[in-house]
């Protein structure tokens, strides 16, 4: 067996995606099973985690963000925020720093 290599730019780029909407979405779906512990401030954040996903996240799972994101904020009893485009370094460093502060 032979090792696998990312060696172009774009095979770098979509294993970065696919490893960032992959944690978010762990990140969200552990959310919605701790829902009734999490406060309104961390509603609030996994809201704004979604709503970061949504320009990298491919197909049905991109269409489901803004859902996702609205149903948090309810929940958080905040109103609906903008949909930022952020870069996805950026997005790597938020989502485990919020791993973190949830415990998950």
């Amino acid at each position: 067996m032979g090792v696998h290599r990312i060696t172009s730019e774009s095979a770098r780029y979509y294993a970065m995606r696919e490893r960032i909407v992959g944690s978010a979405i762990s990140i969200i779906g552990e959310a919605s099973l701790r829902i009734d512990k999490l406060s309104r401030e961390q509603c609030e954040k996994i809201g704004d985690l979604a709503s970061k996903l949504l320009p990298y996240a491919p197909g049905y799972a991109g269409k489901t963000m803004p859902i996702i994101a609205r149903l948090f904020w309810k929940l958080a009893n905040v109103k609906e925020k903008d949909f930022p485009l952020i870069e996805m370094e950026k997005l790597e460093e938020e989502i485990e720093k919020l791993r973190k502060e949830l415990g998950f």
